[in-house]
């Protein structure tokens, strides 16, 4: 049962460019311009108008956008809820500016151990996450830590709780890897893994949708009966403004916004290619996190009951549960 109609998240692609070159990601990658304010000032309107809640600045690396922090400032003035994820290399440098202006603010972090979250990220970003810490919590901030959980550091999970997050009351975001094109993620994650991931997020301080580990039990999304609502759940936007469906990470179509976002998701054409969601032979066993955290917040089904209990847990620990209402 269709419990929420209207996307509910902008995934805002501010840039694809980005400072790091990390082995199981590609958009670093593609060539990009930047948006620019006057264009997300119009598509605000429009995110508005479409009933969307939330905003995630993403890329690339969103803090090589020379106006990030105006970008933020004016989503916050649109009353949107607002979301980042840094690598850290930068976040020194903005902290200052962005302070305020981020209601999740994500930590990039792969291992405990320097040398291997250097290797993983493809250039020196331990230092810069150690430093963004400290000064994020002088500032008042309160960065979670993204833990990305391949098969390979599940068993450094414990470290980086006791290390970052409990003594400094960071949240620890467990994010399960997902494969995706044809880049290298790593070995499929086990079922012992999986049972591991669950008995953490029980945990306090730490965040883990429990959907994620059941739809992985299930094979991740099926096209005979979707759970994928990435279309008519979540609206992707370009570097360029263009609307990019059924999702970033397959990209069927790319429509040029035009200072019109409102009247194209509502045309036609758009509305087909979203009643196509998780449909298309590519969306077989997709476990995308992106657009399944979004997909189970609208649907009435086993996942969202899965879904809920993590997703009350970390609102609350952030503050912004009321927003969502």
């Amino acid at each position: 049962m269709r419990l929420i109609s209207h996307p509910v998240l902008c995934n805002y692609y501010v840039t694809y460019r980005c400072n790091a070159r990390c082995g199981f990601c590609d958009i670093w990658e593609r060539p990009s311009p930047y948006i620019d304010l006057p264009t997300a000032e119009k598509n605000f309107t429009d995110l508005k108008k479409l009933g969307v809640k939330v905003i995630d600045f993403t890329g690339g690396e969103p803090l090589l956008h020379r106006e990030i922090d105006k970008l933020l400032g004016l989503a916050k003035e649109f009353g949107f809820i607002t979301t980042l994820t840094s690598n850290c290399l930068l976040y020194p440098k903005w902290a200052e500016r962005l302070k305020g202006k981020v209601d999740m603010l994500h930590f990039s972090l792969d291992s405990p151990v320097k040398e291997e979250h250097d290797l993983s990220r493809g250039v020196a970003c331990y230092d810069f996450l150690v430093e963004s810490i400290a000064k994020a919590i002088s500032l008042g901030e309160k960065p979670d830590i993204l833990f990305t959980v391949f098969e390979t550091n599940v068993h450094q999970i414990e470290e980086v709780y006791n290390k970052f997050c409990k003594p400094n009351g960071l949240v620890l975001i467990l994010n399960p890897v997902f494969k995706y094109n044809e880049v290298d993620t790593g070995e499929k994650l086990s079922n012992l893994t999986l049972q591991q991931l669950k008995r953490w997020s029980k945990k306090p301080g730490i965040y883990l949708n429990e959907a994620f580990i059941q739809l992985r039990k299930d094979g991740g999304n099926h096209i005979s009966n979707p759970v994928c609502k990435a279309g008519s759940s979540t609206i992707v936007i370009s570097p360029e403004n263009e609307l990019v469906l059924p999702c970033y990470h397959l990209g069927i179509k790319s429509l040029p916004i035009k200072d019109n976002l409102y009247h194209l998701y509502n045309s036609a054409e758009v509305q087909k290619l979203i009643s196509l969601e998780g449909k298309y032979p590519q969306c077989e066993g997709c476990t995308i996190n992106c657009y399944m955290q979004p997909s189970f917040a609208v649907e009435l089904n086993k996942y969202w009951w899965k879904a809920l209990p993590g997703t009350i847990k970390y609102n609350l620990m952030k503050g912004t549960w009321k927003q969502l209402f």
